[in-house]
Order: C-alpha cells, then structure tokens, then sequence
C-alpha cells in the first residue's frame, strides 16, 4: 500500500514574517511552498514535530490564518551566471531593477557551503582606507575580513565609509 504525501497545510499564525503551518509533515528544509489565496511564495526554515515554521516573501498582510499552504516539491533554487553580477534581485532571483530579465544561468541551490580557506584566493591586493594612520600601520588586503571594535560615537562607521569611497578612487 503507498502511503499519499500531504500536499498542502494550513496558516495557525502569522508574525513578523513568519508562518506557523499545520498539516505539511513531510515537507523538507528550504522547500518552495505558495500560499493558494494570494500566491505568495515562502521558504520552509524550521522544522517541528505539529508545525512548520515558513519565512513568506512578501508583507505580513498577504498572509492570513486559515490560508491553504501548497508544497512544491521543490528545494529553492536560482539562475546563476555573470549577468546576475550588479542586478538588483529578489529574494527568489527576479529582477527588480526595471532591466530585462535574467532568462540564462545554472540553477544552484541557494544554501551551499562555502570554500573551505585552501580553496580560497588569498589576498594580494592592498585595500588603502584613505586614513594614512590607518593605512600606515595597519595592512589589509582587499578581499580580507577585519571587524573595527570600539565604543559608542568614536568614529568606526566613518572609517568604515572612507574606506569604501577610497576603493572608487582605486
């Protein structure tokens, strides 16, 4: 005897983005579902014993409780390739920046690991934030992480900016 798949659940709650869904047990991590009355898309984060916890692509008014959750069946995936480089997407890869839309590229799974550091290109290149007791002292390569501690009102988000600006004049 084969068992049916549930294919759809139902809204219990909705706050702050997130929707708590009764009746779709089997669904995976990172499935694609819509929600049938406004044909919203969400992503499916957290995975309970009676619920599932769902992150919904647009604002908490599209979503109701007692709205009908679909599943997909299929894990979030998006069109990757050089012309996706300096658009402006959503959340699911469509172009929002008024340009044409991106039709070419291979579908990669939106939650990858990252290279491990052996694989990685190591820095060469040196990043000048424009603050000579910065940049004389303190050698950064672009492409390195650095974090800035400091208290409050010191100044961090202003060295932070003036190293940005400076890699336009780079």
């Amino acid at each position: 005897m084969v068992a049916l798949m549930k294919e759809y659940g139902i809204v219990v709650s909705m706050r702050d983005g997130v929707a708590k869904i009764t009746g779709i047990s089997d669904v995976r991590a990172d499935e694609l579902v819509i929600f049938k009355r406004s044909g919203v898309s969400g992503i499916v984060l957290n995975l309970e014993n009676n619920f599932v916890g769902v992150a919904v692509f647009a604002t908490d008014d599209k979503v109701r409780e007692g709205d009908t959750v679909l599943r997909t069946n299929k894990i979030l995936q998006l069109n990757v390739s050089e012309k996706l480089l300096g658009r402006v997407v959503d959340a699911l890869g469509h172009v929002i920046d008024s340009s044409e839309p991106l039709t070419e590229g291979q579908a990669q799974l939106i939650d990858v690991k990252a290279p491990g550091i052996v694989a990685r290109e190591s820095v060469k290149e040196p990043l000048q934030t424009g603050i000579m007791a910065i940049d004389s002292m303190i050698p950064i390569g672009r492409g390195q992480r650095e974090l800035i501690i400091g208290d409050r009102q010191t100044g961090k988000t202003a060295i932070a900016v003036d190293a940005i600006i400076n890699q336009r004049d780079a």
